[in-house]
């Protein structure tokens, strides 16, 4: 209950600062829309040109792409942490928030959130929807809690893959290009693993699991047994890695001595 009031204070906080300037809101929300349009017009050129890419349809790398943006669209509202090695170490705001009560990686989490995110995961829900009604797909009874479950544990992979790499910064605050390079990598996750190389294709399953952030939980919906096995692993390759990303974290804020250290 600590942690649900505490959420609650943060986003009203921070609603009442985009509220003070609405255009800005409005203007952020539209430029994340047009940029979840490009990908998904990307996506239409390429079948302007094939009607099949690597044995799936138009409307398959669709529905794909519609659910690889739900957890993403979650992940972008709660993980905006990508200035945290210039804000909090550099800077030594990790000292403040190490003097607060509650957990210092939720309270970072709290202070850089970003709700308007959130519209990506709608966008990537009804583009979904579409997809199904194209594909004729049948809706059993217990879909809706497998799909949640799908994104919870998406959720969890990239929250702690990039828990992991944003704790770098306890050990070293230079620059290190590994979070850009690891947001390219995590859009192969958006196409089946099928079309990628043996490599490729276990660099996305087992080290940097990103195929479980789109083809693998999309592929138990549109019952492509090719993927369909490592579906329902989903879950716990999220735990494992949620856990290993917050292991690192909570090593790298035990060593951490303050600012300038």
């Amino acid at each position: 209950m600590f942690y649900m009031r505490l959420f609650g204070e943060y986003f009203k906080n921070y609603m009442k600062t985009k509220l003070t300037y609405r255009a800005d809101l409005v203007v952020e929300m539209l430029a994340d829309l047009m940029f979840q349009g490009m990908n998904l017009f990307f996506i239409l050129i390429v079948f302007t040109h094939t009607k099949l890419l690597g044995g799936w349809t138009e409307a398959e790398i669709i529905f794909i792409y519609g659910f690889f943006m739900v957890p993403y669209g979650l992940f972008s509202c709660f993980f905006n942490l990508w200035g945290f090695s210039e804000r909090y170490i550099t800077k030594g705001e990790m000292d403040r928030v190490l003097t607060r009560p509650a957990h210092n990686l939720f309270q970072v989490i709290l202070e850089n959130m970003d709700p308007p995110s959130l519209i990506g995961s709608v966008v990537g829900f009804i583009i979904m929807v579409w997809a199904w009604f194209q594909l004729d797909l049948s809706l059993m009874w217990y879909d809706p809690f497998i799909f949640v479950l799908m994104v919870i544990g998406a959720s969890m992979i990239y929250f702690g893959i990039y828990t992991a790499l944003t704790a770098i910064a306890f050990f070293s605050d230079a620059p290190t290009g590994i979070l850009p390079l690891m947001w390219n990598i995590q859009n192969y996750g958006r196409y089946p693993v099928t079309i990628y190389n043996k490599a490729i294709r276990i660099l996305l399953t087992w080290i940097l699991p990103f195929a479980f952030v789109g083809i693998y939980p999309a592929a138990f919906f549109l019952h492509k047994e090719v993927s369909r096995g490592f579906s329902l692993l989903t879950p716990v390759v999220g735990m494992v890695f949620l856990w290993i990303g917050l292991s690192v974290w909570n090593y790298g804020v035990k060593r951490y001595r303050g600012a300038g250290s």
